[in-house]
């Protein structure tokens, strides 16, 4: 049997209605092991001994209006390995369903509140449930975020007690199709993985504001655009491809000093950018002739 020491969380947000799980272990890419959810319909977590199939039945339950609890109870019957098992079922509403078997390798336990619940095995100490639960508790901002903050505090006890490898972090929004997500990241094989977590976090809010700030040029409105853009890449400062398309915002703006600015940095990062604006219809870049006149192209 593969014994994966894990810690992870699956949390609501009820001021939301989104859902998502959180997870870090010293095993490869874990994210598709333990981390599930489903828009509008709940999240789970699922380690130990894994089992990977808790995941997608226990959505199903849920989908069809079987409480986590209720759920969780029909697959542990049915699994002669319910014993080795660490399994977390969390809906849209309704209480929160853990489960930590008896043969769990020390240290292993759970601890929550109403609206989530964080479960580990195979720990360096025995109060890592416990101060995940408090950090997710007393953290603001998105559930993303909140997420992350239990984690952490996960770290901050020890975590794994063979180290570290990978981590994922998956939530999803109160409604819409099975497969959306609001957030969908996962590092398979890092050193840091909670860092590169963090980094790539950053890095997805980043690209959703230059996303919206398509949008906004797409419907003529460049000013607003263009604020979108600057936020974008002050987000990801390494982002070569955010300052190239901020240049071109802030140009289109009529900042056109600050545009080439950004366009000249993202070319020394990667000559091939001004290859591509060669190439940029009016557009999809209506200050793309004024700026390449500007760089004498």
């Amino acid at each position: 049997m593969a014994r994966h020491g894990t810690y992870s969380i699956v949390a609501r947000d009820p001021g939301t209605g989104e859902v998502g799980v959180a997870v870090q272990s010293h095993w490869f890419s874990v994210g598709p092991l333990c981390a599930w959810a489903r828009a509008g319909v709940g999240a789970v977590a699922t380690q130990s001994v894994v089992e990977p199939a808790y995941g997608p039945d226990a959505l199903e339950r849920l989908a069809d209006g079987v409480p986590a609890e209720q759920a969780l109870g029909e697959l542990l019957a049915a699994d002669p390995l319910a014993a080795v098992r660490q399994v977390a079922v969390i809906g849209v509403a309704g209480p929160v369903a853990v489960h930590t078997g008896a043969d769990c390798i020390a240290h292993a336990g759970d601890a929550g509140g109403e609206h989530w619940s964080c479960q580990a095995n195979m720990m360096e100490r025995d109060t890592v449930p416990a101060a995940m639960s408090a950090a997710f508790a007393a953290a603001a901002g998105a559930l993303a975020d909140r997420l992350v903050a239990a984690l952490l505090a996960a770290e901050g006890e020890g975590g794994d007690v063979r180290g570290r490898q990978s981590a994922a972090l998956v939530v999803a929004p109160a409604e819409g199709e099975p497969w959306r997500r609001t957030v969908d990241l996962r590092v398979d094989d890092h050193a840091a993985p909670l860092d590169e977590l963090r980094r790539l976090l950053a890095l997805q809010r980043a690209y959703e504001l230059a996303g919206a700030g398509d949008e906004l040029m797409a419907a003529g409105r460049a000013g607003e655009a263009g604020e979108l853009y600057r936020r974008a890449a002050a987000l990801a400062p390494e982002s070569d491809e955010l300052l190239f398309w901020s240049g071109l915002a802030l140009a289109n703006a009529g900042d056109l000093d600050g545009g080439l600015a950004a366009v000249r940095r993202a070319a020394e990062k990667q000559p091939n950018w001004l290859v591509l604006l060669d190439r940029l219809s009016a557009d999809f870049a209506p200050a793309g002739e004024a700026v390449k006149s500007a760089l004498g192209r």
